[in-house]
């Protein structure tokens, strides 16, 4: 199956977990790794450009950092320029039909504090909706989220277990 993974991280240098997937996953065949703040540092998103690349590929996976709720401005900003109707969706927009999706997400915050008790009280599967109403919209198949939460004391070795993961989740 081929892979597209739209990164979006704002200073990916500066990330431990989303630069340690990103380099791992540069080595898979069928995975092309897509930076979006790298390629499109003024928010010019290239719609047609965008298209054509998605067409490629069997499954699209959005990695990115949990902001606020929800993903960064960018991957936002993504949706909007290149989901457009007649292409992604209405009756002629069949481009995407058929292709999986994943979210790739890391959060700082354990998992505990995401559900009724915790202190965001909900959980990462409600948080993540709006992405899953995407792929409904648009035809795609929402495969199960790969999350990495707590990232903030995240042990090393940890890092490291979570990219092969990772690798093989959007491998599968």
């Amino acid at each position: 199956m081929k892979t597209l993974v739209l990164v979006a991280h704002p200073n990916l240098n500066k990330s431990n977990v989303n630069r340690a997937w990103v380099e791992r996953l540069s080595k898979e065949e069928g995975v092309y790794v897509h930076d979006l703040y790298e390629e499109y540092p003024d928010f010019k998103i290239n719609a047609e450009k965008e298209q054509a690349l998605a067409e490629q590929y069997d499954r699209i996976v959005f990695q990115f950092p949990f902001y606020w709720y929800s993903t960064p401005a960018i991957l936002k900003e993504w949706q909007d320029v290149v989901l457009t109707y007649g292409w992604a969706y209405g009756s002629e927009g069949t481009k995407l039909q058929g292709k999986e999706f994943m979210a790739a997400v890391s959060t700082g915050s354990p998992e505990e504090a995401y559900g009724e008790n915790g202190r965001n009280h909900y959980p990462m599967t409600e948080l993540l909706r709006p992405l899953q109403a995407m792929t409904n919209l648009t035809g795609m198949t929402f495969v199960e989220p790969f999350l990495l939460q707590g990232v903030n004391s995240l042990d090393p070795d940890d890092l490291s277990v979570s990219a092969e993961e990772y690798v093989k989740r959007v491998k599968a």
